[in-house]
């Protein structure tokens, strides 16, 4: 991609950088326009801005317009991370939110785990093009899908929506956002630039490997998450954290610990894939319940947010 955009790897790579800034800018403010949309209507928009993103992505050759796409890209889909956590858990009974939630943000760890293995495998027998072009393919199919079996539901009144500043006084969501902005953040970074990371070691030839060992291992993680997250969530947070840290500096100083690392690098980072379900964004007459309790009730409308979701949506009516 770099090559033929006549740009560096690490200038290429700032097409993910745009791509983040884009999530981080446009998540809050839009999900507080787009709060009172039925939840499909929503979905359907954000999904055809990722279809429209990656058919310039993959069409064109310029470097500055390659990078608008992929803002753009950013931009839907922070809405999506807004919007689908609190999606899922409307179409489950609440002893199943916290598997709903797992299933839905574990869309993007298995996207990550097992397209981009297939992309760059891809990308050796064709053109990194080809990888943009199916995945506007695929997009068109999920639209297609989404009008014909996702249940609809209606935006979220007024009445029910909490100031941003008072979600983030719900006492847990403040250290939430923390973890999971630091987590991420040094998750995205790893796996972005995996094939410099593996270079060193004499593996540049083995990236597909080491991805689809990540792969294999997260769609498993995933299982374990939304089957303990109820009964197991800290316990999961802190061993999610530990394992990452310890395989990050650990692969960096040979092929075989690199090896050995990667499945536990993976299974903590699926584990994290998970948003508590006990944040929640709650109705100011449910203020008084203590907050990180998972016995209590679900916001007026029926939902029950990730805590970014839940900061997301919680903007919409400013103090």
């Amino acid at each position: 991609m770099s090559r033929d955009l006549g740009v560096s790897e690490s200038t290429a790579g700032q097409s993910v950088t745009v791509f983040a800034i884009g999530a981080i800018l446009a998540a809050i403010p839009l999900t507080k326009v787009t709060i009172g949309w039925p939840r499909r209507h929503l979905l359907l928009v954000a999904i055809s801005g990722l279809a429209i993103a990656n058919t310039v992505t993959g069409l064109y050759d310029n470097f500055a317009l390659t990078l608008a796409a992929r803002g753009l890209g950013g931009i839907v889909g922070g809405l999506l991370w807004a919007l689908l956590a609190g999606y899922a858990v409307r179409m489950v009974p609440s002893h199943q939110h916290g598997k709903a939630m797992a299933i839905a943000m574990g869309g993007a760890i298995v996207a990550l785990s097992v397209g981009v293995p297939a992309a760059a495998f891809l990308a050796k027998l064709v053109e990194w093009r080809y990888a943009f072009g199916i995945m506007t393919v695929l997009t068109l199919a999920l639209i297609v899908w989404v009008i014909a079996a996702v249940p609809n539901f209606p935006g979220q009144p007024k009445g029910s929506r909490l100031p941003l500043t008072r979600t983030l006084r719900i006492p847990g969501v403040a250290p939430v956002l923390f973890v999971t902005l630091t987590f991420v953040l040094a998750h995205s970074t790893l796996y972005t630039y995996i094939a410099s990371f593996v270079k060193p070691l004499d593996m540049a030839g083995q990236v597909d490997a080491v991805l689809l060992t990540f792969g294999l291992v997260s769609l498993v993680s995933i299982w374990i998450a939304g089957a303990l997250v109820h009964q197991r969530l800290r316990l999961l947070m802190i061993l999610a954290c530990v394992l990452f840290a310890t395989c990050g500096c650990c692969s960096a100083s040979s092929p075989a610990c690199l090896r050995s690392s990667t499945p536990a690098w993976r299974s903590g980072g699926s584990r994290s894939a998970a948003p508590p379900p006990c944040c929640r964004a709650r109705s100011p007459k449910q203020q008084a319940t203590p907050a990180m309790s998972p016995k209590h009730s679900s916001p007026p409308d029926g939902t029950s947010e990730s805590p970014v979701a839940a900061s997301s949506e919680a903007s919409s009516s400013a103090d």
